[in-house]
């Protein structure tokens, strides 16, 4: 799950240009991996959407922008054009190389020529990408933007035609490379209804404006990762923090593939996930579609921590934290593993607090539970409580296991897995984790039958557990069948044989 990062500073390609030319196809062809969303419609990437990419020997970081519309362009009426330039000057201005895409099937636009002048002016070396060559016939067309008096690749994204020889050019104008260790860092997904305050959580925890932030329902539609390293050296705690498309209602998703394919990002991102951070809105609390959302973080088996966000305005209308908690818990019985942290992204309530939730849920999930002192708990918990009858059986548990982390895994071996109930499942989880823990972790038990071969190694393992689970049970009972020991200091009388 944990990617690992390049520690090279400046090693940053970003693809650029104007509304529906293709970038997004190139930014997938070369991540070699279908990444930012594509789709025959201007406008559908806005966000920077960054990937960690491995080309020709090379780490570097590739960023795909939205598409730039100036004036009275097309794409400039969207309301959020202003903020997709913006996100895409930071996204050059952070680059060693710079790749501007055009479309040789529409010849050089005006809208072309404004976006190749604006990135010379930021002084970061760049070359074309003609995209739409499908032939080679498409290949002379690609010539009439020589005229900028940069290179020129003629390429095609969907067949894949010249991207090698782009490829090459641009990794080798990164800076050199550092000879440092790569690292691992914890990929963290953030989830939850449109407008829940994702991206506003992401800006504040890095202090910038990296993702665009609106009123506008579905603003965010890509999953969009953010690198973010908290310390320095050798102590730095490395962070991929994905922001994701809001999961709307099936009744409120457009007829177009776009929400589709945001769907389908965000449960991606769901599963690749270390952690996900599932973010409501602390005074409307725990709706159905966040219902639904935390039933795929169950379903993909992923660590959690809820954020109850925008906990300002429900303060201000005098919600408490406890009575809040109680009630989420009550609503949400299936995710009380799961740590809860009310925050507000706008006023920076709690913000660090979140960070510290996020490391903890991390160390358990690799939490290694020692065999004896698992089972002493299964002993304990057994005994306390028996497991009910079905059919005249009842189901014996004879040893657990752990086989598994992440998710954490516990195999117990019983006499009959037909006799297990879902209720006595949860009542083995709930003393498992109050012995060791396991916030935010989640926990698989899986009951199997006992096979005769381990009969006898189970059988003696049982006897040492029940012997040390209580100082009554360490004590050994007097066999029945011993012979009392003979005081010799009286004298035994021996009967003589018969004659």
């Amino acid at each position: 799950m944990a990617r690992q990062i390049d520690s090279t500073p400046g090693a940053v390609i970003s693809i650029v240009g104007r509304p529906n030319v293709g970038k997004s196809a190139i930014f997938n062809r070369i991540a070699r991996e279908r990444i930012a969303i594509v789709f025959d419609q201007p406008g559908v990437t806005r966000d920077r959407v960054a990937r960690e990419v491995s080309a020709c020997g090379r780490r570097f970081l590739l960023i795909d922008t939205g598409g730039l519309a100036f004036g009275d362009t097309p794409g400039a009426e969207d309301p959020l054009a202003a903020e997709t330039r913006q996100q895409a000057a930071l996204a050059v201005s952070d680059s060693a190389v710079c790749v501007v895409v055009v479309d040789v099937r529409a010849g050089v636009t005006p809208l072309d020529e404004e976006v190749i002048k604006r990135v010379r002016e930021s002084g970061v070396p760049c070359v074309i990408a003609a995209n739409k060559c499908d032939n080679p016939e498409d290949d002379q067309r690609a010539d009439d933007f020589a005229r900028f008096g940069l290179e020129v690749f003629a390429v095609s994204a969907e067949h894949s035609r010249g991207m090698q020889n782009l490829i090459k050019t641009l990794v080798s104008r990164l800076p050199p490379a550092k000879e440092e260790e790569t690292k691992n860092a914890l990929r963290v997904a953030i989830v939850g209804r449109p407008n829940a305050g994702k991206s506003s959580y992401i800006n504040r925890l890095l202090n910038e404006d990296r993702v665009i932030v609106s009123d506008i329902p579905g603003t965010t539609r890509d999953a969009v990762d953010v690198p973010f390293t908290i310390g320095e050296g050798e102590t730095a705690r490395h962070y991929v923090l994905v922001d994701t498309a809001g999961i709307k209602k099936h009744t409120q998703m457009s007829k177009t593939s776009v929400d589709n394919f945001s769907l389908f990002r965000t449960e991606k991102a769901i599963e690749e996930a270390d952690v996900v951070l599932l973010v409501m809105e602390s005074e409307l609390g725990p709706t159905r579609q966040d219902m639904r959302i935390a039933n795929k973080i169950i379903e993909a088996k992923r660590a959690c921590v809820i954020l109850m966000n925008k906990w300002d305005i429900a303060n201000s209308k005098g919600m408490k934290e406890k009575e809040s908690a109680e009630a989420l818990r009550k609503m949400m019985p299936f995710l009380s593993f799961a740590p809860l942290v009310f925050c507000s992204a706008k006023s920076g309530y709690n913000i660090r607090r979140t960070v510290d939730a996020i490391d903890a849920v991390a160390s358990s999930v690799k939490t290694v539970m020692p065999t004896a002192l698992l089972n002493r708990t299964l002993v304990a918990a057994t005994k306390r409580t028996q497991a009910p009858m079905i059919g005249g059986k009842r189901l014996k548990v004879y040893y657990g296991l752990q086989v598994g982390t992440d998710p954490l895994t516990v195999r117990l071996f019983v006499n009959d897995p037909k006799l297990t109930t879902d209720a006595y499942l949860s009542y083995l989880e709930k003393n498992i984790r109050s012995r060791f823990g396991l916030e935010g972790a989640p926990l698989l038990i899986e009951p199997k039958a006992r096979a005769r071969k381990d009969g006898a190694m189970l059988g003696v393992e049982i006897e040492k557990l029940k012997r040390t689970s209580s100082k009554a049970e360490a004590k050994i009972a007097r066999p029945r069948n011993k012979q009392k020991p003979v005081n010799k200091s009286k004298p035994v009388n021996k009967r003589k044989p018969k004659k």
